[in-house]
């Protein structure tokens, strides 16, 4: 049996623990009869044929390591199906190095766009099982994704440290954290680390509505305010507009990011000293906490199962703290955004805090 492993997409914690848990399970089931190829740099790799056989001792001592011992690379899916001149598309070449390789299943590790192109490959005869990776916890069929138990656990040490200076000198401070479309990372993090306001990309904002949560803490007596920024934050200006006009306004936004935006926007109402923190990749590095390992390990266990049952064209999810298949094809092209009226926005909202609007 050959089977190909590859990780796509960004990087995050638990990556090489899940490879590990698919391994140590292929070995335990097969033996010296599986041998396991790995693929550099993601879909590259594959597209440009460029994988190599790994050996059980590749898998020891990784389980604590971050980012990815295979590597890994953006490819967006939108480029899969389009041909260069005098060239096969992307997907060719990837069918191709398939067929050659004779892999009896490909591993994949990944996101969002790393799914919709695991779908692809297997909508076109390629046995295909995939693990869910992303921080931002946004991936359709799984209540969690590994990686996004260690990006928050550093998104909340982050918020912690900022509260002793933020008291020290009795300041506003936005810490903005990962997430474009989705809050899951901002809304986990900002409620586990005390902060007064959350603000999440499914929940536009209002500047004025921000300020005056900050000013009512001011009368209280409150020295400072920490808010919670999703880096994909939008206000509701931004929320009516078009698509076109909104990426024409963010073309033309003078600021790094809407945290430097929403903190001018702050200042000049409140006229409190504000301060900006980006953790940015921070976030993403590092070794996996405990619950990503064990997760990993699960979800790579399962994995290696679908494999021995020939039950190919599935994710590994978790529902209902069990793991299980959940078909490519009700995965990819689904985002899992916050529920605007869930649970932990009602309960937010119950604490006090103010989530921008």
């Amino acid at each position: 049996m050959k089977i190909g492993m590859l990780t796509s997409g960004g990087d995050c914690q638990g990556l090489n623990a899940a490879l590990r848990g698919v391994a140590k399970a292929l070995y335990q089931e097969f033996g010296t009869a599986v041998t396991i190829y790995g693929i550099r740099d993601g879909y590259r790799g594959l597209i440009e044929g460029d994988y190599h056989p790994m050996e059980p001792q590749d898998f020891s001592d990784i389980l604590t390591r971050g980012g990815t011992i295979l590597g890994t690379s953006r490819q967006p899916f939108k480029t899969m199906q389009q041909a260069e001149e005098n060239e096969a598309t992307k997907l060719e070449k990837m069918l191709d190095t398939c067929r050659r390789a004779r892999f009896d299943c490909l591993v994949i590790l990944g996101g969002n766009g790393t799914h919709k192109t695991a779908n692809l490959l297997s909508e076109h005869g390629i046995p295909v099982v995939t693990l869910p990776k992303t921080i931002d916890n946004d991936l359709w069929g799984t209540q969690v994704t590994f990686g996004f138990q260690s990006a928050m656990n550093i998104a909340v040490e982050v918020i912690d440290s900022i509260h002793s200076t933020a008291f020290s000198h009795s300041r506003v401070f936005i810490v903005e954290i990962m997430g474009h479309k989705a809050g899951w990372l901002t809304l986990h993090a900002g409620i586990a680390s005390g902060a007064d306001v959350i603000v999440i990309p499914e929940i536009p904002y209002d500047a004025r509505a921000i300020a005056a949560a900050i000013q009512q803490r001011a009368r209280e007596g409150k020295r400072f305010s920490i808010v919670a920024v999703a880096e994909g934050a939008i206000s509701r200006e931004e929320a009516a507009m078009s698509k076109k006009d909104f990426k024409a306004a963010r073309a033309a936004m003078p600021y790094p990011s809407i945290s430097y935006r929403l903190a001018d926007e702050l200042q000049k109402i409140t006229s409190q000293e504000i301060r900006v923190t980006i953790p940015g990749h921070f976030q993403r590095g590092g070794a996996p906490c405990a619950a990503d390992r064990l997760l990993c390990t699960r979800l790579g266990v399962a994995a290696a199962e679908l494999i021995r049952e020939g039950k190919f064209g599935n994710m590994v999810a978790v529902q209902n703290d069990r793991i299980v298949p959940v078909p490519l094809k009700e995965v990819a092209g689904r985002l899992k955004t916050v529920p605007v009226d869930g649970e932990l926005v009602h309960a937010a909202r119950e604490l006090g805090l103010c989530m921008g609007d």
